[in-house]
């Protein structure tokens, strides 16, 4: 078996329409610059407010990408 070495490194996705939509805008915008990302895993949920009404969802991910 092939040995491997990962790196984690921590994100934060913004949406103002969902958590979901909050981690996909995080991959996507990792995946310009890095390359063969295995794992992302949610590590908090939050939510932006602004005179107590919610404007937008925040989404926290450690991301494992494989290093060359």
């Amino acid at each position: 078996m092939e040995k491997s070495v990962y790196k984690i490194i921590e994100v934060v996705g913004f949406s103002e329409t969902s958590w979901e939509d909050a981690a996909k805008v995080a991959i996507a915008t990792v995946d310009k610059t890095v390359h063969d990302i295995r794992v992302a895993e949610v590590v908090m949920m939050d939510m932006r407010l602004e005179a107590n009404r919610i404007i937008g969802y925040r989404t926290k991910l450690k991301v494992s990408f494989k290093l060359e």
